[in-house]
């Protein structure tokens, strides 16, 4: 079990929720006791605990078959990054065959350490964000996408093999999410594949999804004056993210904005950097997977939403770096100089 992170004694103050920092049931533990008391809750828990063996049985019989069906995902990024490409690299590293319906941008995620696909057979899905926003894993995305997904589906069922269905909702977000806690994550280390060199470079996600105030990511930030405030500590930035779901920049000095949904190119820019930053959102995750230190940087209303389940996720995921936090313009600018005052120019 991860330790507590210490920048949640600054965010929640002296009243820490007993949820905070207990990884295996965080989700179901804190909905439980939100919706239901007595008999129900002793109903919903019965159900819990069937779905974790349901689980498990389906995991026996993939290692066993060495062949699975999983799928669809439709959601967001960072729903993917901690939640399912772990688990599928499990998968694969156990030499399991998997049958993967999932957003086709993603595929520079689904390799292994030589860049050879992880994935058996793709179902690819078309990037559909210009139109439909995704929800965790439970977008609804345009007809001709879910035509593509019923047909997936509908194989997945019939075919007798083992189906981790996480476009079910209830299984995703309270079964699946929490047990792959039970030591079925592994990542492949990125970098080995998109690294081209060493730069003395930073990566800015400009995010621009959602309202301008969120519990999960805070009020928005001036884009600009944050890139302003870092390029003069670093030889490069890169502006980066998917179209849309970034603030639009224009390129300038050592400033290079590469707004694109190609995420063979975002791997090899933060391969190729010693920092991320990014608002609180799932981009956090990425810096595991890169080899390159995250800076979360949020301003708002304490306490930050959803922090505790990416804290555990991030640890899980890997502890190569701890995650970093900014509450202002200042902190982000002496958090930069500290960073990069020890790198030879």
């Amino acid at each position: 079990m991860p330790k507590i992170h210490p920048v949640l004694k600054k965010i929640y103050g002296t009243k820490i929720p007993d949820f905070v920092g207990y990884a295996p049931f965080a989700d179901y533990k804190k909905f439980e006791n939100e919706n239901y008391t007595g008999f129900k809750k002793i109903r919903f828990r019965i159900k819990i605990y069937r779905g974790y063996f349901a689980a498990y049985a389906r995991l026996f019989f993939t290692l066993l078959f060495k062949r699975c069906y999983y799928g669809p995902y439709k959601g967001e990024f960072g729903n993917f990054l901690g939640h399912n490409l772990p688990f599928l690299t499990y998968l694969y590293s156990k030499g399991v065959k998997i049958y993967y319906c999932g957003m086709l941008l993603h595929q520079p995620f689904l390799v292994d350490e030589k860049g050879n696909s992880i994935i058996y057979k793709y179902y690819p899905l078309r990037d559909f964000f210009r139109e439909v926003s995704p929800g965790t894993n439970s977008t609804i995305p345009p007809p001709d996408v879910q035509l593509e997904i019923d047909v997936f589906e509908k194989e997945a069922k019939s075919s007798l093999l083992p189906f981790f269905n996480v476009g079910d909702p209830y299984y995703y977000w309270f079964i699946h999410r929490s047990w792959m806690l039970e030591s079925f994550m592994k990542i492949v280390p990125l970098e080995k594949v998109y690294k081209t060199k060493d730069e003395r470079s930073i990566v800015v996600f400009p995010r621009s999804k959602g309202a301008r105030s969120t519990p999960n990511n805070g009020e928005s930030w001036n884009w600009e004056e944050v890139v302003r405030t870092v390029k003069p500590h670093v030889d490069k930035v890169y502006v980066m993210g998917h179209p849309a779901f970034s603030v639009p920049m224009e390129s300038f000095d050592n400033v290079e904005v590469l707004i694109t949904d190609n995420n063979a190119l975002i791997l090899e820019k933060c391969s190729n950097s010693q920092l991320i930053i990014t608002q609180h959102s799932g981009t956090c995750y990425l810096g595991e997977y890169t080899n390159t230190q995250v800076l979360v940087i949020f301003h708002g209303k304490f306490p930050i939403s959803s922090i505790n389940d990416s804290i555990i996720f991030k640890e899980f995921i890997g502890t190569r770096f701890l995650l970093a936090f900014a509450f202002s313009m200042p902190d982000i600018q002496d958090y930069v100089k500290k960073h990069f005052s020890f790198r030879v120019k």
